[in-house]
């Protein structure tokens, strides 16, 4: 049985917060001109870079960004390591500048492509944001969705972990139907795939009501398959805890929930907005099941 599931965590790295906000900072200046001599900066400055600087809005931002919690904010050894970060940040955008890396064709395409998106997600986070989750509508999704809250529990399973790649998919598809873990402990050992055999446990929060009937129905002994971000796990059930959500908890988890349930709906609807909006052009319009190219046919 196989089904996605979703990352249980899905924070940046530190280097891929340094490439995107480098990025923003390129494209920023690339518009306005790269000296900051005579701007004024927008709060108080923490330490200057060259001709760049870190302000205290910047610190704050980066605080809330790598969600450092309120009580660490002020921890002296949390601000050295951030403000770290900041000064090697804007250092390695002046050393970019000073290479005129910022005219560069690829360059400057991917400083397009991360203006983009940034724009993009703050506009439909503004617009999900609009309305606010009232008490009702969290009471509400609470009681429709006992699994993730009142009827909430965990599962001990036994797993076997694997990158996914183009390589793997023959061993997934081949160990679908294993009666055991070892069995696929073995076709992935003997096809030389690296794999990590590991207790961990799956939250029903996190599957589908479908899915986790599936398994009480055959948990015993039984082998499901799921995919989790970039990895495969096979795994098997070897116990059952209730674990309930309750209090504020379930109320944080459930305005999470219907921020996401409305992100969806959202990007749904604009992507079909969108599509009605485009004209595609040459062989694209058919590629794309345009009405003009059925038009021109």
């Amino acid at each position: 049985m196989e089904t996605p599931m979703p990352d249980r965590w899905k924070a940046l790295t530190a280097l891929a917060r340094l490439t995107l906000v480098l990025a923003l900072c390129a494209f920023a200046l690339v518009g306005c001109g790269k000296k900051n001599q005579g701007v004024a900066y927008s709060g108080q400055v923490v330490a200057h870079v060259g001709d760049q600087v870190v302000t205290t809005q910047e610190l704050e931002s980066e605080l809330r960004w790598t969600n450092v919690p309120p009580d660490k904010q002020k921890d002296p050894a949390v601000l050295k390591q951030i403000i770290g970060e900041l000064v090697l940040r804007k250092y390695l955008l002046q050393q970019a500048l000073a290479s005129k890396l910022d005219r560069e064709p690829g360059v400057l395409l991917e400083l397009l492509r991360t203006r983009d998106q940034v724009l993009a997600t703050a506009y439909v986070s503004r617009k999900i944001g609009a309305t606010p989750i009232s008490q009702t509508e969290i009471d509400h999704y609470i009681a429709s969705n006992p699994l993730k809250f009142a009827n909430r529990r965990l599962l001990v399973t036994e797993q076997v972990v694997f990158a996914l790649g183009p390589a793997t998919q023959g061993v997934v598809d081949m160990s679908k139907d294993a009666k055991s873990l070892d069995e696929v402990d073995q076709e992935l050992t003997v096809m030389g795939v690296p794999h990590n055999r590991v207790i961990g446990t799956l939250n029903t929060g996190e599957i589908s009501q479908e899915f986790f009937n599936v398994i009480e129905a055959k948990k015993a002994g039984n082998v499901f398959f799921v995919r989790s971000g970039a990895n495969g796990v096979f795994f098997v059930v070897k116990d059952e805890q209730p674990a309930p959500l309750e209090g504020d908890a379930a109320a944080n988890a459930a305005r999470q929930f219907i921020r996401a349930d409305r992100l969806k709906a959202e990007t749904g609807m604009a992507s079909v907005s969108a599509n009605l909006e485009a004209k595609y052009e040459g062989e694209y319009a058919a590629l794309m099941g345009s009405k003009d190219s059925a038009v021109k046919k």
